[in-house]
């Protein structure tokens, strides 16, 4: 490993996506060139949804992810519903080439029941109009009932053991029973406890939930399955989410260069926090191609630390990206993080010349 000195970032590894590098201009194609609707279709990851069977008051929710396949910017200009048990978000600035979007779906367990169908209708605006309808659909049980909805840690410190629970009621046999918990993680236990049980219709559950200190630094979003002794319909699916924070986090993870032409200047800004006042040591790239500069790091240890990089785009046309490491006094393993864009256009000396 090459490390040179002057250059400085860094990257904690998250779980959800940690930003692919962009797609090479060349392999993109021009929407021009595709069907009139299909071209939108092909950018979405999937084009239907089924939530299956679920409790009454659950967090049930999905996220569509749509690429940007072209050499134009695409951008989403509406997103809308046709049952009121759905409602949508989605991202409304325009992504270039390689770039990605997301639409959210979030389904109304309280006030609706049993079969749900809904159509979601995504609108956009560039490169030019476009629709693409997505189905969707659930089935909320009116005799399971979830409080809260999912399992939701919030912000928890690396390295420490955390505890949930939430409520389960419910109301049919009173033989009925749930017999297995599935966490789908190894770093999420879980068990249930009966709270109660009338031998006539209402049999009560409590669902605690451990997350464990080795669960990984960044975004964590699984999905538990309570296994019942229901005939049909017998596993009830739990959202477990939580975004667990190291002793520094780095903000951006991935510093987003965009599309910059050969030689050109830019400066981009990276912030390293704690809870408690620490020292840089040193910040380096990961190769020895010295686009990176920045000022000499001082000694005085601090809560927050403000990195100015200064990046030089280098001649080679195509995907750049570059790893840097952040080394930190008194911590045994360093951090990371990641730059990454395009390089595209006449190098910059070129481009002022009338």
């Amino acid at each position: 490993m090459n490390r040179t000195l002057g250059c400085s970032l860094l990257m904690l590894p998250l779980m959800f996506g940690t930003g692919a590098g962009l797609s090479q201009p060349a392999r993109a194609q021009n929407v021009v060139a595709e069907d009139p609707y299909d071209w939108a279709k092909k950018m979405f990851d999937s084009t239907e949804h089924n939530f299956g069977v679920v409790a009454r008051g659950s967090e049930v929710t999905h996220r569509f992810r749509i690429k940007n396949l072209y050499k134009e910017d695409v951008q989403i200009s509406t997103v809308s519903t046709t049952c009121g048990c759905t409602t949508p978000q989605f991202d409304r600035d325009a992504v270039k080439t390689g770039g990605e979007l997301y639409v959210t779906i979030t389904m109304d367990t309280n006030k609706f029941q049993h079969q749900k169908n809904s159509t979601v209708t995504v609108q956009f605006a560039q490169p030019r109009f476009a629709e693409v309808r997505i189905p969707v659909e659930v089935y909320i049980r009116s005799d399971v009932v979830l409080t809260p909805g999912s399992i939701n840690f919030g912000a928890v410190a690396a390295g420490t053991k955390t505890d949930r629970s939430i409520e389960i009621a419910y109301a049919g046999r009173a033989n009925w029973q749930i017999t297995k918990v599935i966490t789908g993680d190894p770093n999420v236990e879980a068990k249930v406890v009966q709270t109660a049980r009338d031998n006539v219709s209402q049999v009560g559950y409590r669902l605690d939930v451990s997350l464990l200190p080795g669960t990984p630094v960044g975004n964590l979003r699984k999905q538990m399955t309570l296994v019942t002794d229901d005939a049909t319909g017998g596993e009830i699916p739990v959202i477990v989410q939580a975004r667990v924070e190291g002793d520094v986090t780095i903000t951006p993870s991935i510093v987003q260069l965009g599309t910059v032409g050969p030689g050109s200047d830019t400066t981009k800004t990276v912030l390293l926090r704690s809870n408690k006042p620490f020292v840089i040591e040193k910040v380096e790239c990961d190769s020895n191609r010295q686009a990176f500069r920045m000022p000499a790091l001082g000694k005085e240890a601090k809560p927050v630390h403000v990195l100015s990089l200064a990046f030089t785009a280098p001649t080679q046309i195509g995907p750049f990206t570059e790893k840097f490491i952040v080394t930190i006094a008194g911590r045994p393993e360093p951090l990371y993080f990641t730059a990454q864009g395009t390089i595209a256009g006449a190098p910059a000396a070129q481009a002022a010349r009338p």
